[in-house]
């Protein structure tokens, strides 16, 4: 089972969607070219977010092994937004968001077809 943040690391208005947990219950974390981010890489990622993106509320949850693309719940929008590692602050955003979890798992699955083909 995978690491994944306590209660006590999540922010006050947040928890895992359950279709998340089930994914990762199900040992389903690597969707090449994305994998769940776990243990102390989640947390480490979740400090260099916070720093990188003060204005935003982020929850890490994937990262893609071929760039520095991150998945993550906007708190503030309420679905999935992909964020560009590394981009200056306004310009991280990359593409559009996702609805939910979900959706980006749909589109993660897409990537994983694509990936491999």
């Amino acid at each position: 089972m995978a690491h994944l943040l306590t209660d006590d690391d999540l922010p006050e208005d947040f928890s895992y969607a359950p279709e998340f947990l089930r994914v990762v219950e199900l040992g389903l974390t690597d969707l090449e070219p994305w994998w769940i981010v776990d243990g102390e890489l989640l947390r480490s990622g979740m400090r260099l977010l916070a720093s990188a993106y003060p204005s935003r509320r982020l929850v890490l949850f994937a990262k893609r092994q071929d760039n520095d693309d991150v998945a993550c719940w906007d708190l503030d929008t309420g679905g999935v937004a992909v964020v560009h590692m590394g981009a200056t602050p306004g310009w991280e955003q990359r593409g559009p968001q996702f609805t939910d979890f979900n959706s980006w798992l749909r589109q993660a699955v897409e990537d994983l077809i694509e990936h491999g083909a």
